[in-house]
This record gives C-alpha cells, sequence and structure tokens, in this order.
C-alpha cells in the first residue's frame, strides 16, 4: 500500500468518525445512559447541551422551574410526596445545575467519583438552616433536642460532633432531666438551674447568702453533680 493510499484511508477513516460523531453523538461520546426520568432526551443532546461548552444550566430552568422543584413535575402534576428541594434550590448562589447533578449514569459514576453536595453553593444567611433540608436523626440524644443544629454540627462535616456532659455537668441519678428543663429556649450555650422543682430562685439565693455566697448564676462551677460538695457520686 503506497504512503498516499494509507492516508487516503486515515482521513477517510477520520470523516467518518467525524460524521458519526455528529448523527450519533448519544452513541459516540456519551458518557453513559440517561436517568430515568430522561431517557426521552437520549437523543435530543441539543436539549441540555451548548455546542463545545457541555451542559448549559440555563436550559434545566427552562423545563424546571426553580420555584416547583420537588413540589410539581415538569407538566405541572403536583408530586405526592413532597421533598425537602423547593426552599433549598431558591437559596442557591447561582443556578447551577451540573455542581450537584449529572444526568448520565455511565460505568465511572461510582461512590468514589460520583458528584458530592457542598453547602458552599448556598447563600452564607442559609448554610445553618439544616432543618430546611434535613431531618434531625431518631436517637437519644436528638430526642429532645429543639434547638438550632450548628451548635454542635458544622456544614462542612456532620462529625465530629460530641458531647461529653461529665465534663461540664455530671446527669447522675439525682440528675435525669430532659434537655428542656435545664437548657431554655433551644439554646444550649446556656443553662439554669431553675428549671426543677427543687431549685427555685429565691430558695437556692436564700441558703447561699447565709453561706456568704452571692453570685449563684453559674451552680456548674461549684457543683458538677448533686451531691452539696460538687463531687459525683458515680466515681
Amino acid at each position: 500500500m503506497s504512503r498516499r493510499l494509507g492516508l487516503a484511508v486515515i482521513a477517510a477513516n477520520l470523516v467518518g468518525i467525524l460524521v458519526l460523531v455528529f448523527a450519533y453523538p448519544h452513541l459516540m461520546v456519551s458518557p453513559g445512559p440517561l436517568v430515568a426520568a430522561h431517557s426521552q432526551l437520549t437523543t435530543d443532546c441539543a436539549s441540555c447541551h451548548t455546542p463545545w461548552h457541555g451542559p448549559d444550566p440555563a436550559r434545566c430552568v427552562q423545563c424546571h422551574v426553580v420555584a416547583e422543584i420537588g413540589l410539581r413535575t415538569t407538566d405541572g402534576t403536583p408530586m405526592v410526596r413532597r421533598k425537602k428541594t423547593s426552599s433549598f434550590h431558591q437559596q442557591l448562589i447561582q443556578q447551577n445545575c451540573n455542581a450537584c447533578h449529572s444526568d448520565h449514569q455511565g460505568p465511572l459514576r461510582t461512590e468514589t467519583n460520583r458528584v458530592r453536595f457542598s453547602h458552599a453553593v448556598l447563600r452564607p444567611e442559609s448554610r445553618m438552616q439544616c432543618e430546611t433540608c434535613h431531618t434531625a436523626p431518631r436517637n437519644r440524644i436528638h430526642a429532645n433536642i429543639t434547638g438550632a443544629c450548628a451548635q454542635c454540627h458544622r456544614p462542612s462535616a456532620w462529625r465530629p460532633a460530641t458531647l461529653n456532659h461529665r465534663t461540664l455537668f455530671v446527669l447522675d441519678r439525682n440528675h435525669s432531666p430532659t434537655c428542656v428543663t435545664c437548657h431554655t429556649g433551644g439554646d444550649y450555650t446556656r443553662y439554669t438551674c431553675y428549671g426543677c422543682h427543687a431549685h427555685t430562685e429565691a430558695r437556692i439565693t436564700a441558703k447561699h447568702v447565709e453561706e456568704g455566697v452571692r453570685d449563684v448564676r453559674n451552680c456548674a462551677r461549684c457543683h458538677r453533680s448533686a451531691s452539696e460538695s460538687g463531687e459525683s457520686e458515680e466515681r
């Protein structure tokens, strides 16, 4: 085979590949099949993609009204199960759908390379409103928690968020109340001992005045447990 003929064959193959790329892009360059909800767009790449620039978020909102995401489908049908997504999408700094969503479920789309959500895409005033999207865990610690999640958790990571109450006040058999007994108004940075019927402010003040103690606001400073000496009975 002559060099000229070889170059002609290579050129013909390249032209054929280019033709196939433009004629059947969903077969030639697609990273994988679309999600079921968008399967009808398999052969219509231009619905989401701008030539040479990839997926365009501006085209997403042509079908998905931001204020109705999670409430209605794209044809206006109310969704049976309403998700906590409507207010969430309205709180984004910009409507960049590609920051979280990838409609192509390709073979390389595994747990290690999946698009991870970053709270940085939210407006600063919304990043601490965890309950807008998240439901509190159903465990013993969170059962009686009514305050803001941000008092213990941070958007950067759910863990670590530990609380060793013994380092603050020992909850022994004489002190086993619910959180709201001592922490009122959902503020867990403060506490009061006057939420219990056994400790009234007048009674505690009178008892301490006899001993020359006038500042009775910070009880845990002297009393770390139920005993009057402040020592824990659980040693």
